[in-house]
């Protein structure tokens, strides 16, 4: 893949800064916890569902207990994390079809796992990448702020910054681009504060200061 000068700059200045080891911000032990650990994450931070997961995975220690789980109760259990009463029923749900569709293992393709209640590309490709090492694009609010910001896309809508990302990138940097621009973005691209003055991409950047 003929990679263009302006990209292959990016990523070659990401790769010193943050290196291009494969980093999971959400705790995990195994496939399943992961997958609703992202779950829980859409519209929340992976610091405070990482606080809730660490009780949660120790109450309910297999996939088993997430199927039968009580609603009601699961609710209580999430009930700091956003749109818990959503996420309670989606995990139910999830566990329930993993046990009688898979077998009990979570499936590796995006065809099967966006099957599953909750799960939409982004949770998929979170899972493709961090379990399966299948190279996917996570597009979150930090993969498509920054990338438009870099000009490595214009679209607004994640399916479209995903294709677009697919074609602008080499795939060996699908993996390690979502987890340097998700540390990138915490760290020096915030959305409401960018560190303009502190960033190491700023003369490659379309909207530097704004």
């Amino acid at each position: 893949m003929a990679v263009k000068k302006h990209t292959a700059e990016i990523l070659k200045r990401l790769d010193e800064t943050y290196g291009m080891e494969q980093i999971c911000y959400l705790n995990h032990d195994n496939a399943w916890q992961l997958l609703i650990a992202t779950i829980l994450s859409a519209q929340c931070t992976d610091a405070r569902v990482n606080i809730v997961t660490k009780d949660l995975f120790v109450k309910y220690d297999s996939l088993e207990k997430f199927a039968a789980a009580d609603y009601e109760e699961l609710k209580q259990d999430i009930h700091s994390i956003g749109f818990y009463q959503n996420k309670a029923k989606n995990i139910i749900a999830c566990a329930k079809r993993i046990i009688e569709e898979f077998g009990g293992e979570v499936p590796s393709s995006l065809e099967d796992l966006t099957s599953l209640a909750g799960v939409g590309r982004k949770t998929a490709n979170v899972i493709r990448g961090n379990i399966f090492h299948d190279p996917s694009i996570v597009v979150d609010t930090h993969v498509k702020r920054i990338s438009k910001r870099l000009g490595l896309t214009k679209q607004d809508d994640p399916y479209q910054v995903e294709l677009d990302l697919m074609k602008e990138l080499p795939k060996d940097h699908w993996i390690s681009y979502n987890m340097q621009i998700i540390t990138f973005g915490r760290q020096i691209c915030i959305a409401r504060s960018p560190k303009c003055a502190e960033c190491f991409l700023a003369d490659l950047c379309k909207v530097k200061g704004k």
